[in-house]
């Protein structure tokens, strides 16, 4: 009798076309995602897509869906280890965010950085999905920020991450790096008010 907790064939499989979808998405735009290529690097068959998905378009939905929740588990880790040594949950999340490695990690990184400016050219069901995406950011800002900073505030915090992510990797090398620093250091200095108060007294 098969066991109920362990994937089956067909969900190992599903999880593999995501996974290569998703990387293929942050790599190489929404356009740049054919369903051969997707199904060539998970290593199965291009006639096996549809026993998974009923057309392209519900594949990359699905990929930016599972993209996301990737990237936000590797945040949570650089986030939960900077909280270990002393950091507001604020400024782990703009340290982890912000950090050299995801200027790097483009395949496995944000897909709100990676997609950008393309989300709002899609159609409503990629539109909705990766609307969906940018408000997950933003709560997560939300749910980080320090009692005193008001609510509203997450939106504009998120998008700056987002624009210097965006920014520090189109100049990349040093130039790059300089950015991401000057942006977490603004960005700190404005919003973490319990690192300020301390520095204050």
């Amino acid at each position: 009798m098969p066991d109920p907790a362990k994937p089956s064939r067909k969900e190992l499989s599903h999880d593999r076309i995501l996974e290569a979808a998703s990387r293929a998405i942050r790599r190489n735009g929404f356009d740049g995602v054919s369903v051969a290529d997707v199904m060539k690097e998970a290593g199965l068959t291009h006639g096996g897509f549809y026993a998974h998905f009923a057309t392209r378009e519900d594949m990359v939905a699905e990929a930016i869906e599972y993209g996301a929740r990737q990237s936000a588990e590797s945040l949570d880790r650089g986030v939960a280890v900077r909280c270990k040594r002393g950091a507001t949950p604020l400024r782990g999340l703009i340290e982890a965010y912000l950090s050299e490695l995801h200027i790097e990690s483009k395949e496995g990184g944000c897909m709100v950085a990676a997609l950008g400016s393309e989300m709002s050219r899609q159609t409503p069901k990629l539109h909705e999905a990766s609307s969906a995406r940018i408000m997950g950011l933003v709560k997560r800002v939300e749910a980080a920020l320090a009692p005193e900073v008001p609510k509203e505030r997450a939106m504009a915090i998120a998008a700056a991450m987002v624009g210097a992510l965006q920014m520090a990797r189109a100049l990349g090398g040093k130039q790059g790096k300089e950015l991401l620093a000057v942006s977490r250091e603004a960005l700190l200095e404005q919003y973490d008010t319990a690192n300020s108060s301390a520095a204050q007294n």
